[in-house]
């Protein structure tokens, strides 16, 4: 179907690409939208992964490597030749350099303003996990770098405000004196990660992660003797359990203490906790 006027099937898997689009489009530069139509057996992106060429780059990724370059290659030939809309059916095999073993249907069709409507439409109905950051010190900043480039809504919080506005870049930044409050107004299938500069603010916000059965990661920094401390005051008050809690976070990765390492292993535990 001619013209981008199909609505993607199943949505598309990318967030981010309508906003490249819809700039190329301002400024008048062709391009096209590629997008994974469907997947049998073994590839590196799944049905829907998307991207967006024009004559001078690309966003986003199918996969990468040689099916990519190939796809890449046939989008620019449709901006020169003016083609709309061109399918492949591509074996992800010895024919090109891959052994994924699987194959993968691609489509890539010629932007337009009906194009862009349902891009822009396919990402808004994409759901973006959320992630709660409390505590915005040296741990709480690196992870807020680590977590941004991941397809999630990230909130920092703390009670304080000038180490909260370098963060804001990253994601929204919440100032109050009651970050407990906060756990209530997140949405299902959160993640907790709570880093704040007090032992018992910690505990306090663990106990109100820990009470929502729906929470999908809650992490504190700490030791086994914190978490210990933790569960016996739960135990002693009547507490809802800790099983779900990981104290210390980021324990399985390098035995490194710098932010940016304790940063880097918690984000990868997040990460699979939500994705």
């Amino acid at each position: 179907m001619a013209g981008g006027g199909e609505s993607p099937r199943g949505g598309v898997n990318a967030i981010g690409l309508a906003d490249t689009l819809a700039d190329l489009l301002a400024r008048g530069a062709p391009a096209v939208l590629i997008r994974i139509e469907s997947v049998a057996g073994s590839a590196p992106r799944e049905a829907g992964a998307a991207m967006v060429v024009s004559a001078q780059g690309s966003t986003g990724t199918i996969g990468g490597g040689a099916l990519e370059h190939m796809a890449i290659g046939l989008a620019r030939e449709m901006l020169s030749d003016g083609a709309r809309e061109r399918e492949i059916d591509q074996p992800l095999g010895p024919e090109i350099g891959q052994c994924c073993g699987g194959r993968v249907r691609l489509r890539l069709r010629r932007a337009d303003a009906a194009t862009l409507d349902a891009l822009a439409a396919a990402e808004a109905a994409l759901t973006r996990p959320e992630a709660l950051i409390f505590g915005a010190g040296h741990v709480g900043a690196a992870l807020a770098r680590a977590l941004a480039p991941l397809p999630l809504s990230l909130r920092v919080i703390d009670e304080r405000g000038p180490l909260l506005a370098p963060l804001s870049a990253f994601g929204r930044t919440v100032e109050t004196a009651l970050p407990e409050a906060e756990i209530s107004a997140a949405p299902p299938g959160a993640a907790y990660v709570i880093l704040t500069h007090d032992h018992g603010l910690d505990f306090l916000i663990a106990e109100a992660a820990l009470a929502r059965a729906d929470a999908a990661y809650i992490g504190m920094i700490g030791s086994a003797t914190k978490r210990a401390t933790l569960v016996s005051r739960l135990s002693r008050a009547g507490g809802p359990p800790a099983d779900r809690l990981v104290c210390p976070i980021g324990a399985a990765g390098p035995k490194d203490r710098r932010p940016s390492i304790i940063a880097a292993a918690t984000a990868a535990e997040i990460a699979a906790a939500l994705f």
